[in-house]
């Protein structure tokens, strides 16, 4: 069985690659470290069994990876494996296409189950993700998809407001004038429907593009980006 292990983490793959080698007989896990290394190794291996694939990746904002898999290989199977126990980012992972959604907190018997479940053609969507409730999920899916009007450069600028920079360090990490930052910021305004960066600033940090410091901003922050899509 070939599998592809993609995280950005070499030890991370490493410990996974050794766990598949110990609990699958005829195993060869393969490692990619990058959606883009991800992509090019689907498109050269055919016969591929299983994707295991970490949401955060250094080439791509949120659900954009799985997306990009999904597109390019619909029928190998993508068992996400997560940082974040949260309940929204399963259901995300599941509506864009993932056969299961399981935490890196879990154990290699609960790891290895997930494997199993979705190798059989199950789905693996379990213990190891906190419960919410129905209403957490249409505000949250009520934000992401406002967010989602913003095109990728605007939703960059909005996330670095979120971080705390000016319009001239918003342009010097852009590498834009300021003048084209204040027009996005414009931009963005108007789409969110608020009248000063302050309140889109507020906007962002009650989950849309928030700091992966919590559960509730990476989940915003994944639907959010995936929306306003390359």
């Amino acid at each position: 069985m070939l599998f592809l292990i993609v995280d950005d983490h070499p030890l991370v793959c490493s410990a996974l690659e050794e766990m598949l080698v110990t609990a699958f007989e005829a195993c060869e896990p393969l490692q990619a470290h990058s959606a883009a290394e991800a992509l090019e190794k689907v498109r050269q291996i055919e016969d591929l069994d299983l994707v295991l694939l970490d949401l955060k990746l250094p080439d791509v904002d949120g659900f954009q990876g799985l997306i990009q898999l999904r597109k390019e290989a619909p029928k190998i199977p993508i068992l996400v494996l997560s940082g974040l126990e949260d309940a929204r980012l399963a259901e995300l992972a599941r509506s864009y296409g993932a056969l299961g959604y399981i935490t890196k907190k879990s154990s290699a018997a609960e790891i290895v189950a997930a494997v199993r479940e979705v190798l059989s053609g199950n789905t693996a969507f379990g213990d190891g993700v906190a419960p919410c409730a129905p209403e957490d999920l249409q505000e949250f899916d009520q934000v992401s998809r406002v967010i989602g009007t913003l095109t990728p450069q605007q939703a960059t600028v909005l996330r670095l407001l979120g971080e705390g920079l000016l319009n001239k360090q918003i342009a010097y990490e852009l590498s834009i004038s300021e003048s084209t930052v204040k027009a996005h910021v414009s931009a963005i305004l108007k789409k969110l429907e608020v009248s000063s960066r302050m309140q889109a600033v507020l906007l962002a940090q009650r989950g849309a593009l928030g700091q992966l410091s919590s559960p509730m901003a990476a989940a915003a922050v994944d639907a959010a980006l995936v929306s306003a899509d390359r």
